[in-house]
């Protein structure tokens, strides 16, 4: 039996508010029990929020954040293995916000477009997959806790991502399928080597990690993270009008075109399509039947103990972290440390 009529609404897992004082309008991913999890639904509401901002004349930057202890581990995968398992009355449809008694018959199972159909609609700005790729105005995404699979999509498409310190990028379809749909993104965003180090291994990546090579702006501590997106937020929008930003925008996105961001999003979804096609070697984690009626989720859950504790998905399977510190105090511990040293080099001479 389908858990649909368990779900909250989209209205309730994605909200909107704008501040037309300030020009800044925020989504918030609100299902914090299912770790901001979005619904097909609420992704495509997602999608038509974004373009409800692109079109608002009250708003030049947007603030992509998510309520509770994390930014999001990604889609809901429950409703994802019902649309893919024998077992469920799903449809692949409502994907493509059509309704089963419209007279539509989607592709046959045993047909390469059954797969083909949907992923290359993840390529489209209505799947709320790639919404911000055709935002013409400044996104910033605020990321913490768990960044994956879905909202680490946002993260990449983002003008900016302001994180906070403990948080881990990644996508656990890297360890299920190999692959995930327009990944070449992240790839431009991340820098070939360190993606591939990630695709490879399945590792999910820490905030400091995505700094280092350039995905984040800004690594703060958590409770410093709402006042430093707001920080970008104000300074995006006290600075050139929004005609000139949706100039820039628009310069950035023949340089992201020339980089071929569309062309990979269509190669990814090639890409995905061809999933059946993959022989297993028999002792990894595999899509299928079996793993769609126990749960992808569980699936994913109960695999990550094949992995190292340092490089696992869940923080509660991850050894506990190491002090970070302050950078400002470790930096006072060197001067007092080398204020010593100088204290006894004078004595030294003096005696």
């Amino acid at each position: 039996m389908s858990q649909a009529s368990e779900r909250p609404s989209p209205e309730d897992i994605i909200l909107y508010e704008k501040d037309p004082a300030t020009r800044i309008a925020t989504i918030t991913l609100n299902r914090p029990n299912y770790l901001n999890a979005p619904t097909i639904a609420a992704r495509q509401r997602y999608a038509r929020l974004v373009q409800r901002a692109n079109v608002d004349d009250e708003v030049k930057v947007l603030v992509i954040r998510g309520v509770g202890n994390h930014l999001g581990s990604g889609a809901d995968l429950p409703e994802q293995s019902e649309l893919f398992s024998d077992n469920m009355d799903s449809s692949l449809l409502h994907e493509f916000e059509i309704p089963d008694d419209e007279g539509v018959k989607y592709p046959p199972k045993d047909s390469y477009r059954y797969l083909a159909t949907l992923v290359q609609h993840y390529a489209t700005t209505g799947s709320g997959m790639r919404s911000l790729q055709d935002f013409k105005k400044i996104s910033i995404v605020e990321a913490k806790g768990y960044c994956y699979g879905w909202h680490f999509y946002q993260a990449a498409d983002a003008d900016m991502v302001i994180s906070s310190d403990e948080a881990l990028f990644g996508h656990s379809a890297w360890r299920y399928a190999g692959w995930a749909a327009r990944m070449w993104q992240w790839a431009l965003m991340m820098g070939l080597r360190k993606f591939q180090e990630m695709v490879f291994t399945g590792r999910p990546f820490t905030a400091q990690e995505m700094y280092d090579c350039h995905f984040v702006n800004s690594v703060v501590p958590r409770e410093q993270l709402e006042a430093e997106t707001l920080k970008y937020a104000l300074a995006c929008a006290k600075n050139r009008p929004t005609d000139t930003v949706v100039m820039q925008k628009t310069f950035f996105e023949v340089f992201k075109q020339n980089q071929g961001e569309y062309m990979g999003s269509v190669l990814t979804g090639w890409l995905e399509s061809m999933l059946p096609m993959v022989k297993t070697d028999g002792d990894e984690l595999a899509l299928g039947d079996d793993t769609f009626d126990k749960g992808l989720n569980n699936a994913v859950k109960d695999n990550d103990a094949n992995f190292p504790e340092d490089w696992r998905l869940s923080y509660k399977s991850r050894p506990p972290a190491e002090p970070a510190g302050n950078e400002v105090e470790l930096l006072r511990a060197q001067v007092a440390a080398l204020q010593e040293q100088l204290k006894a080099l004078e004595q030294k001479l003096g005696g």
